[in-house]
C-alpha cells in the first residue's frame, strides 16, 4: 500500500471535516498558564481528551465508517486496537447501526474491554503485541468478507485524525509548534499533512516513550522493522508498526523533530496535568506534555500540545496517585 501524497491527504482532511459535522466534537483549545510560565512560552492545549469517547480516535473511526458503501456497512466491520480506536469504531458503528468486532491484545485493561463492549461491539483478545493483533484481525475480516478498519494504516482514518489540525489552525492560526504523541503515526501524519498545505510554517514534534519508540526508530533507520518495546504509561502508543504502513513515509517527510521521553517524565507530566490543569489524561497525552517540556526550542514560541486522550484505567490511576 503506497502512501498518499500530502496534497491528497489535505484534500481528504477537508472532506472529512464536512462528513464529521455533528458526529464528533470540535474540541476546545485552552491556555496552559503553569506550563507557559515553566517553559517561557505560550502553551495551549488541544483537548481531545473531552472527545465523546475520551480520545481523538473517534474522528478516524467515524470517518472510515462513513466512507463505506451501504453494502459494506451491512456486512459489518472488524478492527484491532489497544483500546481507544476500538472505542471509536464501536461508538461510530453503534451510531450508524453497523455490527463491529474488535480484537484487542491480550494485555488490554479490562476497563477498556468493558467500555468497548458497552457500545455493543463484540470484543475478543488475541496476541501479545498490537502488530500480531492487527494481522489476525485483517485475516478475520478478509475471511468473513468484512471491512477492516485500521487504527492508523488507512487513508480514511488518516483524514479523520487530520481534522484535529484543521480545528487547531482555525482556532489559533499563529501556532508555531505542535506536540503530538507518536504511535502508528495516524494522528501526526494526518495533522502534519493538512498543515503542510494550509500553514506550511507550522512545525510538528513527534513525542515517543523511550520504552516503546517504534515509529520513531523506524524513521531513524529508514525502514519499518521490529522494534523491541517495553511496558510504558503510554499503552495506547505502544507496540510495533504494521508492515507497509502508509503513515511511515508521511512521518519521514513531515515530522520536524522526534523527542523520546522516559517513564518518570511521562508520569510527572500526567500528575502535573491532574494537579495543575485539573485534567485527567492518559499516558499518551503525558508523553506529548513531557515531550514539550524536553524540547529546548519551545522557549519563546507559540506551542500547542494535543491532549490526545483521557482513558486511564482505574488501576493505573491508583498507581499515579500513589
Amino acid at each position: 500500500m503506497s502512501a498518499p501524497s500530502v496534497e491528497a491527504v489535505a484534500r481528504d482532511v477537508r472532506a472529512a471535516a464536512a462528513r464529521l459535522q455533528g458526529a464528533v466534537l470540535h474540541t476546545p483549545l485552552v491556555a496552559c498558564p503553569w506550563l507557559s510560565r515553566e517553559l517561557d512560552a505560550d502553551v495551549r492545549l488541544k483537548l481531545e481528551n473531552v472527545q465523546t469517547t475520551g480520545s481523538f480516535k473517534l474522528r478516524g473511526a467515524s470517518h472510515a465508517l462513513r466512507c463505506l458503501t451501504p453494502e459494506q456497512r451491512a456486512r459489518g466491520v472488524v478492527t484491532a486496537s489497544s483500546g481507544n480506536h476500538g472505542l471509536g469504531v464501536a461508538c461510530a458503528a453503534k451510531a450508524l447501526g453497523v455490527d463491529a468486532r474488535v480484537f484487542v491484545p491480550n494485555a488490554t485493561a479490562d476497563d477498556k474491554v468493558r467500555a468497548i463492549a458497552a457500545y455493543g461491539a463484540v470484543v475478543e483478545r488475541h496476541g501479545d503485541d498490537c502488530v500480531h493483533t492487527e494481522a489476525h484481525a485483517r485475516r478475520v475480516a478478509r475471511d468473513c468478507g468484512q471491512s477492516y478498519i485500521s487504527p492508523y494504516n488507512d487513508a480514511a482514518v488518516l483524514a479523520g485524525q487530520g481534522t484535529v489540525a484543521l480545528e487547531l489552525l482555525q482556532d489559533w492560526p499563529d501556532v508555531e509548534l505542535v506536540y503530538v504523541a507518536l504511535g502508528g503515526g495516524g494522528l501526526i501524519g494526518g495533522m502534519a499533512a493538512y498543515a503542510r498545505v494550509a500553514s506550511p510554517n507550522v512545525q510538528f514534534v513527534a513525542c515517543s516513550p523511550l520504552a516503546s519508540p517504534a515509529m520513531a526508530e523506524c524513521v531513524r533507520r529508514g525502514e519499518i522493522f521490529d522494534v523491541p518495546c517495553g511496558e510504558t504509561w503510554s499503552d495506547s502508543t505502544a507496540g510495533g508498526v504494521e508492515p507497509g504502513a502508509i503513515t511511515f513515509e508521511l512521518c519521514r517527510e513531515l515530522v520536524d523533530t522526534f523527542v523520546d521521553v522516559d517513564e518518570p517524565a511521562i508520569e510527572g507530566a500526567m500528575r502535573d496535568m491532574l494537579a495543575r490543569q485539573h485534567l485527567l489524561v492518559e499516558g499518551a497525552a503525558g508523553v506529548a506534555v513531557a515531550g514539550c517540556r524536553a524540547h529546548e526550542q519551545v522557549r519563546g514560541r507559540r506551542a500547542a500540545i494535543v491532549v490526545c486522550g483521557a482513558n486511564l484505567p482505574f488501576d493505573r490511576l491508583r498507581k499515579l496517585l500513589g
